[in-house]
């Protein structure tokens, strides 16, 4: 016979207000990218600080460091034997383009066929919510908290956190934890529940090239001159060797392998290749040969040029010699990769394809290391448990190939990341009519309130 869940009631009790308080807050258009709506942010922020006092939380503030208002807030008292958790997700959204795409207006949020929609629906406003809702729940059902819990709300997710770091340092001491978990994620499908153990970090750089002082006359330098066009193009072609490897010497010296239990979660997710190819819009799939799909894209670092210019580009013909090329790439890091590490090694191996005499700049764009809690971790066993409570399966381990603040806020914070995310593949994030399927959502609130009681009967919490 199924456990109750200590929240069930409760949800039944205030369905209809947390249904209104998930559309109030999505009215607000916290665009963090788009200077013009830094207002809208900082109400954003406002209306966060104000859910977090309402439902209990102290020492509600606003914390800075230059940028966008992240949101703190704190329930102390369960006392200094209980473990402090700290949980994080964001109240800003992304951008709304293209308009014309959208079947509802992106801030008029609305339930249909038992999904919300909206931007932020489900990143991250309506993950956060149902997070502030089982802290709520708890405090009204038991009149206390199995856990110190801390909540830590950014502003600038989704502009490249530029400064959340930046508080993590200042605010260590008020942020100390011995877990942090993270309710930005997702799942691989509403009847497969899974949990993100990592995701990738990354590691960008703007290459610049240039042969001549001035684009040259085709007809009287053509063929004679080296052509900065057909250097990038070379030095494209050769950053993979024939197996879809990296050739920078030393990328894959620190990679951790998976684990057997790993793997074999990867083996077991019901992953339909040719479905996920005509998601992508492609005639067909490549990478690293002898990885399967699944490897590539969360547990294999991979490089990809995601910007390739030179010389003429417009209508009809111009007829040079290219005197400069631009190339653009990204590295995507896995556990035990060390960016700056990466990043002195692409130097060197740029400076060694480039013939002698050309002028080469290689400018850092960015780097974000990568995140990974291990699956045997007994904070990550407490929240396996809770899943099968409340989705009626045990879940898979799975990775996200994406890169974010979690891998500060574990390093800073010194603690264990856990994930739990209800997102859906379908869920559009960061496209025209996000949605968050409120059965998900419903259990997602039902899973906060299981995991504080269960991570407070954990005994060990290694770092």
């Amino acid at each position: 016979m199924a456990v109750p869940l200590r929240l069930s009631s409760y949800v039944d009790a205030h369905r209809g207000r947390i249904v209104d308080t998930l559309l109030d807050w999505l009215r607000i258009p916290s665009i963090s990218a788009d200077p013009a709506h830094a207002g809208d942010v900082r109400h954003s922020a406002s209306f966060t600080a104000d859910l977090l006092r309402d439902a209990g939380f102290e020492h509600v503030r606003e914390l800075t460091a230059g940028g966008a208002p992240s949101v703190y807030g704190d329930w102390l008292r369960a006392g200094a034997d209980a473990p402090t958790v700290v949980v994080y997700g964001h109240h800003d959204v992304q951008p709304i383009d293209p308009l014309d795409e959208w079947e509802s207006p992106p801030f008029e949020p609305v339930i249909r066929d038992g999904e919300c929609l909206g931007r932020g629906a489900i990143d991250d406003k309506g993950q956060v919510l149902y997070e502030i809702e089982a802290a709520r729940g708890l405090l009204q059902v038991d009149g206390r908290l199995p856990v110190n819990l801390k909540l830590l709300v950014e502003g600038e997710e989704e502009s490249g956190s530029p400064t959340f770091e930046r508080i993590l340092v200042d605010q260590r001491d008020l942020l100390a934890c011995d877990a942090v978990v993270v309710s930005d994620t997702g799942m691989w499908a509403a009847d497969v529940p899974s949990i993100c153990t990592g995701m990738r970090g990354l590691a960008g750089f703007d290459l610049r090239l240039r042969t001549a002082a001035v684009d040259l006359h085709s007809g009287s330098f053509g063929g004679a001159v080296p052509n900065a066009a057909h250097l990038a193009a070379r030095l494209v072609d050769s950053l993979h060797d024939d197996r879809g490897r990296v050739t920078v010497p030393g990328f894959y010296d620190d990679v951790r392998p998976l684990t057997d239990e790993e793997r074999a979660s990867f083996d077991s997710l019901p992953f339909d290749e040719r479905s996920w190819r005509a998601t992508a819009g492609v005639p067909f799939l490549t990478g690293e040969a002898g990885r399967t799909t699944l490897e590539r894209v969360w547990s294999r670092p991979t490089c990809e040029v995601v910007g390739l210019s030179s010389g003429y580009a417009g209508a009809g013909i111009k007829t040079i010699v290219p005197a400069t090329a631009d190339v653009k790439v990204t590295f995507r890091l896995v556990a035990d990769q060390e960016p700056e590490k990466v990043a002195l090694a692409f130097e060197r191996w740029v400076a060694d394809q480039v013939p002698s005499g050309v002028e080469v700049t290689v400018v850092r764009e960015g780097a974000v290391a990568p995140a990974l809690t291990p699956t045997a971790h007994p904070a990550v066993g407490a929240l396996g448990r809770v899943i099968e409570r409340v989705w009626g399966r045990p879940p898979l381990f799975t990775r996200e190939g994406g890169s974010g603040p979690e891998e500060a806020l574990g390093r800073v914070l010194h603690a264990p990341v856990l994930y739990l995310g209800v997102g859906l593949p379908g869920d559009r994030i960061h496209a025209p009519n996000e949605r968050v399927v409120m059965d998900q959502f419903w259990k997602g609130l039902l899973a906060a309130g299981e995991l504080w009681p269960e991570l407070a009967t954990v005994e060990r919490w290694p770092r």
